[in-house]
């Protein structure tokens, strides 16, 4: 007994001893956000005051300082974060999950960025004072990988932790880039449908821009191949499964002081970008005697994307312009490594990589580059052309400048040095909504475009000698869409058309006009905006859209066909204004009518893949609402049906019995049971969170959700089969700047401003954004530093 008894105890014993170790471990990876650290090349003591939040509050004398110190605070709550992006536009995530990722890898190779990256930083200008702060920012990080704690991600994925440089951030600018655009889903697929069906089938698809819909107004005082379009289908699902974030759309809205009952501007903003875990934005508050920002930054980018300080604040929605062009090459049939040009054959040029993988062998990789771009079809698993076809992109094709406009954006104090800096961001298209302190609001489409004829369809792969130049003609940024100070004043941006320019109106992949249409019907009639009714707006879950979808359906229904649970959801449906709380049963229904709409009006003709390919374009939510007011089409006819020509009507009343009959199945024939709780959730994904063990603990979520598609409160999920919706991107932050009482503007957080899973900040926001909740963006120095939490950095001797 007394043996037994002495085992115990020494397992007791090792049991409490690796708990204890555990739990020093544990403790020893957390961010630090109090106590004192030396920092290299620091010339004064600066320090930082975190919030109850988290958010670091960052008082230096000198901007150099600032940055490096930002660097540090940003690394030790983001690094994982920083790592992947900085990855994913080089080429580099096989290294850390394996070879299932080299395919990826390849694709991004093949766009370029990493040699447009490469290109940037070998012409940069040293002695400029954004490339100064960029490299100040950079040695802060690189402080904190040498002497911080690692992250768990690194030691669950076996990867060593290396320098950042200048080159990283650019790879991540692009990787950012990459996100925005929208020509990769659409033009191909379009190629493909017009291939396949002709044009007939193009004409109801909504592709060209239209003065029909509710669109952004200008005030300014000045031979038949089949294409196998994988590549969105492959690369988004690549990333998707690494849940990185990919940028979907925005809102932003700026009240002039007409409009608001303190006559002062009043600035809403909530970029939509993929949900993840961590969050996309890292906030961070920097002040010195020559800069001042309240800012929201990506990981690994110094500069501050989305910012306001006392005097002006700005915010950023996706311009949606077309910025990417594709090009049939034709081969050289004696040459298979020259292309034709207008001058005769050309040899391509080849670029050539080695990616590491791993746990294997690296992998070599080489990839053609014509006069228009890099040929895809070096990417076999994922681009699978019959053709060569060469990829253009603006981004990759000019001078990057964008670090020198957003600390240009950051350090201006008035809307002339702030205008001043946009012409510098030549892609992505961003459209930069402005307001300041002297009562000035604006909207600025910022991106450059150029003339394009009226002959050429940009949304089409061009043949060989057609389409756009090499050289194309840029126009100059004043006549870029733009409104400063119009006579309506408010300025906003939901994504959709934009105003003509240079007497066109620019081609893009914009979205419906569902939410600008909203907005809109909320700004007009109302002139005492405060904060409080800005920030119910932001949360808004109505559609003005989907009623008159409803009441278009509803016309073709034959009522004596309906039996007495069908008459109940029809009657249910022409009560609904169009809203989608946690209680909704409307919401649910007209989600899977549409659903079903779609896919009984394009599927037959589609098939599946290409059918999953429109569904991942803006297109199929932009043809919802005309495709329901529209008695003739090409497309209602079923082909899969013989000896009938099916009619909108049929294509109507199928989707609404489906809708039911799958809604019964699921939830039962009660139809007050079918609330949208049950179906639409929010779960913000980390990529360990793959693995079913660490779920839990690194995911946050999954929570019932509230809101859906093209609403303010856009909770964007893709549709499907199966009718339960798990929500992918929405409001990446909710700001409303208040000049007003500018120390008490708010804002919010998807989960939490740090990556760090043992951070109390890793998703002390969640609940608090699912129920539309606030917390204030601190400015009052006095408040800022009664703080407990404060971390000190002094020059390193």
């Amino acid at each position: 007994m007394k043996t037994f008894k002495k085992i115990a105890l020494f397992l007791l014993g090792l049991l409490l001893l690796v708990l204890l170790i555990g739990v020093v471990f544990v403790q020893s990876l957390k961010p630090d956000y109090s106590g004192k650290k030396p920092l290299t090349n620091l010339e004064q003591k600066v320090e930082v005051y975190y919030d109850t939040y988290g958010i670091p509050h960052i008082y230096g004398e000198t901007e150099l300082d600032a940055f490096r110190t930002l660097g540090y605070v940003h690394a030790q709550d983001r690094l994982w974060q920083m790592e992947l992006l900085r990855r994913v536009g080089s080429g580099r995530l096989s290294e850390v999950f394996g070879k299932d990722l080299i395919e990826t890898d390849k694709f991004f190779l093949n766009l370029g960025i990493d040699e447009a990256s490469k290109k940037t930083v070998a012409s940069v200008d040293v002695n400029k004072k954004s490339i100064q702060l960029a490299e100040a920012y950079i040695n802060g990080i690189n402080q904190y990988i040498a002497e911080g704690p690692t992250p768990i991600e690194f030691y669950l994925t076996g990867i060593e932790k290396t320098d950042f440089s200048l080159e990283d951030v650019y790879n991540t600018m692009g990787y950012m880039a990459f996100s925005f655009a929208m020509a990769h889903k659409t033009d191909p697929l379009l190629t493909n449908i017009n291939n396949k069906l002709g044009s007939t089938y193009l004409a109801d698809l909504e592709i060209n821009s239209s003065t029909d819909l509710e669109w952004i107004k200008n005030y300014n005082l000045s031979p038949k191949d089949s294409i196998q379009n994988t590549i969105t289908a492959s690369v988004t699902q690549a990333l998707g499964n690494l849940d990185l974030p990919l940028f979907e759309g925005s809102n932003s809205w700026v009240i002039g002081p007409k409009k608001t009952k303190s006559g002062k501007v009043i600035l809403a903003n909530d970029p939509h970008i993929g949900f993840s875990q961590p969050a996309v934005w890292y906030e961070a508050h920097v002040e010195t005697p020559t800069y001042s920002k309240y800012g929201y930054h990506m990981a690994g980018i110094p500069f501050a994307l989305l910012g306001h300080n006392k005097n002006l604040a700005f915010g950023i929605t996706m311009f949606e312009n077309d910025d990417v062009d594709f090009y049939y090459e034709e081969n050289n049939p004696e040459d298979e490594n020259q292309y034709a040009t207008e001058n005769g054959w050309k040899n391509y040029e080849t670029i050539s990589k080695t990616i590491k993988v791993k746990d294997t062998t690296a992998v070599s990789f080489t990839y053609k580059k014509s006069i228009h771009g890099p040929v895809l079809n070096g990417v076999p698993d994922l681009v699978k052309y019959e053709r060569p076809i060469a990829f253009s992109w603006i981004y990759t094709q000019m001078e990057n400048r964008g670090l020198d406009a957003f600390y240009e954006m950051g350090k201006a104090t008035d809307l002339t040095t702030f205008k001043a800096a946009l012409p510098k961001l030549h892609a992505p298209g961003l459209n930069i909504m402005y307001g300041d302190a002297q009562n000035n609001i604006g909207w600025f489409a910022t991106a450059q475009l150029y003339e394009i004829p009226d002959s050429v369809h940009t949304k089409m792969v061009f043949e060989g000698g057609k389409g756009l130049p090499v050289q194309k003609t840029l126009l100059d940024f004043s006549k870029n869409p733009q409104a400063v100070n119009p006579p309506w004043n408010y300025v906003y941006s939901a994504n959709n058309q934009p105003d003509t320019i240079a007497g066109m109106l620019y081609p893009g992949y914009y979205l419906p006009e569902n939410r600008a249409r909203r907005i809109v019907a909320l700004l007009e009639p109302k002139n005492d905006w405060d904060s409080a009714s800005a920030s119910e707006m932001i949360v808004d879950i109505t559609s003005s859209v989907a009623p008159e979808v409803i009441k278009d359906f509803t016309k073709l229904m034959d009522i004596s066909s309906l039996d007495d649970t069908e008459m109940k959801v029809l009657d249910l449906m022409g009560q609904w204004k169009g809203d989608y709380p946690l209680e909704s049963v409307a919401g649910t229904i007209y989600t899977r009518w549409v659903y079903y709409f779609l896919k009984n009006t394009f599927h037959d003709e589609l098939g599946d893949e290409l059918f999953q390919q429109f569904l991942a374009t803006h297109l199929h939510k932009r043809v919802i609402a005309p495709m329901a007011a529209k008695p003739n089409s090409v497309w209602w006819d079923d082909k899969t049906t013989q000896n009938k020509i099916e009619t909108q009507k049929d294509i109507v009343v199928d989707a609404f019995k489906k809708a039911i009959s799958s809604l019964d199945s699921d939830f039962g024939p009660d139809i007050t049971k079918w609330t949208w709780d049950k179906v639409h959730t929010l779960e913000h994904p980390h990529p360990i969170g793959q693995v079913a063990a660490l779920r839990s603990f690194f995911n946050v979520g999954p929570f019932p959700v509230s809101g859906t598609r093209e609403v303010i409160n856009n909770m964007y999920f893709g549709y499907d089969e199966e009718g339960f919706y798990e929500t992918t991107s929405g409001p990446s932050t909710r700001r409303i700047i208040d000049f007003s009482d500018i120390e008490n503007s708010k804002s919010i957080l998807p989960t939490g401003q740090s990556g760090n899973p043992f951070s109390s900040h890793y998703k002390d926001q969640a609940e608090m954004y699912i129920q539309g909740k606030f917390r204030k963006m601190m400015m009052n120095e006095t408040v800022i530093k009664n703080s407990k939490e404060i971390l000190i950095f002094s020059p390193k001797e």
